[in-house]
């Protein structure tokens, strides 16, 4: 069991790598939580969006991860970087004491992953993965339901993303499309949903899967499907595209149980589309209150994923989604991967 120091007497300081597109979102939650962060150093290659983000936070920038470390005050080290440059840049973090916030996935490689857990245990340092979509109103009350067991036996999950990314978007970036930096549409744009394979319905026991490159000019698959077994018994589908005409369609999960089928939809699980359970339950009444309206695939819960944070490190919470937590859907992801590539089903857990 690690003990880590906790800080109780003054804000919180944090140092955020990586000032592109997903940097907003961590900075407008930072903001919310003011009273209890300051900003102190941004780091990103990119002159302009470094000047961008040192306008608007006021802190120090810096162009090199390295050169920060040897001056910034911050307590914990935010990477929203691209996927492939986490494990090494939280290793280094790491490394100096600081405690890491990294974005998903947590990397790109099984091993990579596990060298990120081992660097930060060893440092005594915290790891934290950014899965803000288990904040969602609607997952909450999903996975209340699983947790009490309302669905009985759950037989069969389907998880759909069917979303679209044009060219433009691979494009607008070296880094995107890429097996070394970026994962294709199971590792990037699906990662969040399949967090809630083991999330919701547990440990699951074998999967096989499908990939292609069906009509974007990129390195790495725009299409995959899979079926899952679950350690339970359950059963269940993938079904992700980036394809999706003409723009963004469905983000959903649907459980059939014993006893209780839920769907959960809209763009982005943001709708309660289907809720009926053979007894009925407090939570029922909610589920009208907790669908709202989005045209955002990040969903809302940065700022409550920052308030666990928060908690764990003045000592008053335990982190939600760890190092370890973050290593669950990796696994899952990467033996996807492994049975794509190599045409055949890939049991879990894999070889540590």
């Amino acid at each position: 069991m690690q003990n880590y120091q906790t800080i109780t007497d003054r804000k919180i300081r944090i140092a955020l790598v990586g000032c592109g597109r997903i940097a907003n979102n961590h900075l407008d939650a930072m903001e919310k939580h003011a009273a209890d962060f300051e900003i102190v150093d941004v780091c990103d290659i990119d002159a302009q969006a470094l000047e961008r983000a040192v306008a608007r936070t006021g802190a120090s920038g810096h162009i090199h991860l390295s050169d920060m470390l040897t001056k910034t005050t911050a307590d914990v080290v935010v990477l929203t970087t691209p996927s492939g440059l986490h494990a090494n840049q939280a290793i280094e973090v790491a490394r100096t004491g600081r405690h890491v916030v990294t974005e998903k996935p947590m990397a790109t490689r099984w091993q990579d992953g596990l060298r990120m857990v081992r660097a930060c245990d060893e440092a005594n340092v915290r790891l934290f993965v950014v899965k803000q979509n288990r904040r969602n109103a609607t997952l909450q009350l999903l996975k209340r339901a699983a947790e009490q067991g309302r669905f009985g036996r759950i037989y069969n999950v389907a998880i759909n993303v069917f979303w679209t990314r044009p060219q433009e978007y691979y494009d607008s970036a070296k880094w995107r499309g890429t097996w070394e930096f970026d994962g294709g549409a199971f590792m990037n744009q699906a990662s969040h949903y399949i967090d809630l394979f083991d999330w919701i319905v547990g440990p699951v026991e074998s999967v096989m899967a499908y990939t292609a490159t069906l009509g974007r000019d990129i390195e790495v698959e725009d299409s995959g499907v899979a079926a899952l077994r679950w350690r339970s018994g359950a059963m269940g589908t993938l079904n992700v595209t980036m394809l999706t005409y003409p723009k963004n369609m469905e983000g959903s999960i649907t459980i059939l149980g014993e006893k209780g089928t839920v769907r959960i939809g809209g763009v982005a699980v943001n709708e309660i589309q289907k809720w009926e359970f053979s007894e009925p339950h407090e939570d029922d009444k909610c589920v009208k209150d907790v669908s709202y309206e989005t045209t955002s695939v990040y969903g809302f819960g940065h700022p409550l994923y920052y308030q666990n944070v928060i908690q764990t490190l003045r000592g008053t919470a335990s982190a939600e989604t760890d190092g370890r937590e973050g290593l669950k859907s990796l696994e899952l992801l990467i033996a996807m991967y492994m049975s794509s590539r190599d045409g055949k089903r890939i049991a879990l857990p894999l070889e540590y």
